[in-house]
């Protein structure tokens, strides 16, 4: 396939996984049944973000504009290590390999390869020509250069295995919100997104708000209650009484509307189901010190990103700020 081919095809999985097929739904049960994590309403925003951000004819066509459109002289193989913590939070990474001509060894994680699987499926039966470009694997072997995406800690594994090869690795990283307290109400129900959605699992979900001192929590905690049924799924509900057991051992201040709980805490990361907040009292010099804070994928505010936007991130928003398909290029 030459460049415009691809993205004719890409245009078309958009296409399909923008449609209710019959076959499309079954995979998306099966993949909530696999992973309880993944329910249906985030595994469709999931879906909806890559068709509309992504798989877009437009958006497609100006992103590839970006690179040269000739295929490298001389094939590389890329290994691929997905992380499962959202549905198809590997696919960017895919997406770029499939567009590079380079052979993509990809090792999904065990919590999120059923919805791949199927996207590669249907790619294959559509255009069998490329249906050796990418393999699924168990264990990468033998690959030029790879991407790893995981913890703290499996990244040191990656660094150490994957050290005498041209690397990407990826560890853990979060977002925060710089509010004002002059947001509106739809900017805090913006917000509520950024800190919700997947049950807040993401590196672009919120887990930390900045707030002037005098801050007035209860409009920012009436619009998280519109993930008040979150509740109604065991496994955050679980995480929530578990965490809130733990402040009223430990008599800890806190806030909550009942389905979410607000703790002042230094720390940037936080459990499922907390919010931590601080205080700050210069605007310029909070935004010169969050700078460069490698602990960060992205920061949403008035003068940030805009709030609700954390999780919609565009084709040229790289993790971590590393070009990957230039590296992919480059090779």
């Amino acid at each position: 396939m030459n460049r415009s081919e691809k993205e004719a095809a890409l245009v078309r999985l958009g296409q399909y996984l923008a449609s209710s097929n019959p076959a499309l739904e079954a995979v998306k049960a099966q993949a909530f049944q696999h992973n309880g994590w993944f329910i249906p309403a985030f595994i469709n925003k999931s879906l909806d973000n890559i068709c509309q951000h992504y798989l877009s004819p437009a958006a497609l066509h100006q992103w590839l504009e970006q690179y040269p459109a000739a295929a490298p002289a001389a094939p590389k193989t890329i290994g691929i290590v997905t992380a499962g913590n959202i549905p198809l939070v590997g696919f960017h990474d895919w997406l770029c390999g499939f567009v590079s001509g380079h052979q993509v060894k990809l090792k999904l994680s065990g919590k999120d390869e059923i919805l791949m699987k199927h996207i590669l499926g249907e790619m294959s039966s559509w255009y069998p020509e490329i249906a050796g470009q990418t393999v699924v694997m168990d264990i990468l072997k033998d690959c030029d250069a790879y991407i790893a995406t995981g913890s703290n800690n499996s990244a040191r594994y990656f660094h150490y295995y994957f050290a005498k090869y041209p690397h990407i690795i990826r560890r853990n990283r979060t977002s925060i919100a710089v509010l004002t307290g002059q947001e509106s109400r739809d900017e805090l129900l913006a917000l509520a997104n950024d800190v919700m959605l997947y049950f807040g699992l993401g590196c672009r979900n919120v887990t930390k708000i900045l707030v002037p001192a005098g801050y007035d929590f209860t409009p920012l905690l009436d619009a998280l209650k519109h993930y008040d049924y979150l509740m109604d799924f065991h496994k955050y509900k679980n995480n929530y009484d578990y965490n809130l057991a733990l402040l009223l051992l430990n008599s800890s201040t806190y806030l909550t509307n009942g389905s979410i709980l607000l703790r002042e805490e230094e720390s940037l990361f936080s459990p499922i189901s907390v919010l931590h907040y601080g205080y700050y009292e210069d605007a310029a010099a909070l935004q010169k010190q969050l700078t460069g804070n490698e602990d960060l994928q992205c920061v949403v505010g008035q003068q940030y990103i805009p709030l609700g936007q954390a999780q919609q991130p565009s084709l040229t928003d790289y993790a971590d700020g590393v070009d990957t398909l230039q590296f992919m290029l480059s090779l």
